[in-house]
């Protein structure tokens, strides 16, 4: 039987590249799949391509960076298959720009595509849920976010991207805090894979090469995480690319000092500034890792 077989699933972004990959899996896993983009020939090619395939979708072209198109994106699924199961976060947009010099749409666009446009859908999928719950029915929801190594650690020229993105790891966990009770679980992917969005980065074009940077790569730990067999898995925030899958960790404390009583003077902290690092990083910390 199929991994997703009877699930209800949509997906944001899925016109193109990593988004399309998740839609295109999950249904060929048994999903009935809501493919989402603004652009309307390119998600009516998606949906033909799954309904060729015997699978079933269809097509929806309203902007999550309204609170309102996720809505009706959410409300599609439930008038079209009856409810939803799972959520795939994946619409973006690039606009990269230097602290200095980027301008307030450069950084609402991106702010509203990506952190927005996350938490558009997740609203309306978490009342989905709630009320589903309360009325007595078994949940096993699924939110599968999209956030970027750009955003745990922090990447020259993408102030808005980097904001974005870790605002999409918080959300991610405190969405599975708050939605734990109702049955759904919450958790972030981190792909590097080729795309319009990252062919258009400085390099791109002789670095991402061969079949490790293929987008499909990021479709399987999508429907592992979409599926009841991740039933246990929630709040987590995964890097994957080609076959590498790292789990990722957020801030936790390294060292501690006490000055006992009273409080902190200025000066007492510059004497004990050696202490406070005790051999730690104090300056910039390093962009990830290379594997």
């Amino acid at each position: 039987m199929p991994l997703l077989e009877d699930k209800v699933a949509v997906v944001t972004g899925a016109a193109r590249g990593i988004g399309r990959g998740h839609a295109r899996l999950l249904a060929r896993e048994g999903a009935r799949v809501v493919v989402n983009d603004l652009d309307a020939d390119e998600v009516a090619a998606v949906v033909a391509d799954i309904t060729a395939l015997g699978g079933r979708a269809v097509a929806n072209t309203d902007s999550v960076a309204a609170w309102s198109g996720g809505a009706a994106l959410v409300q599609q699924a439930v008038d079209a298959f009856g409810r939803l199961d799972i959520l795939v976060n994946n619409a973006g947009i690039l606009r990269d720009a230097m602290s200095f010099n980027i301008t307030e749409e450069q950084w609402d666009s991106v702010i509203d595509v990506h952190l927005k446009g996350h938490m558009s859908t997740s609203r309306a999928a978490a009342q989905h849920w709630r009320d589903r719950a309360k009325a007595g029915e078994a949940v096993t929801g699924r939110i599968i976010n999209t956030t970027s190594e750009s955003g745990l650690f922090g990447q020259a020229g993408q102030i808005n991207y980097s904001a974005a993105k870790a605002g999409i790891v918080s959300m991610t966990i405190v969405l599975a805090r708050e939605l734990k009770k109702y049955g759904v679980t919450v958790n972030a992917v981190c792909p590097r894979a080729r795309t319009r969005m990252t062919e258009s980065m400085p390099g791109a074009d002789e670095y991402m090469q061969g079949p490790v940077w293929d987008p499909e790569n990021i479709a399987p730990l999508v429907c592992f995480l979409a599926s009841d067999d991740a039933a246990d898995i929630s709040g987590q925030v995964f890097v994957i690319w080609g076959t590498k899958i790292h789990l990722m960790q957020g801030w936790q404390r390294v060292n501690s000092v006490d000055r006992g009583e009273g409080r902190w003077t200025a000066e007492e902290l510059i004497a004990r500034k050696d202490e406070i690092f005790a051999g730690h990083r104090r300056k910039i910390p390093p962009m990830g890792f290379g594997e």
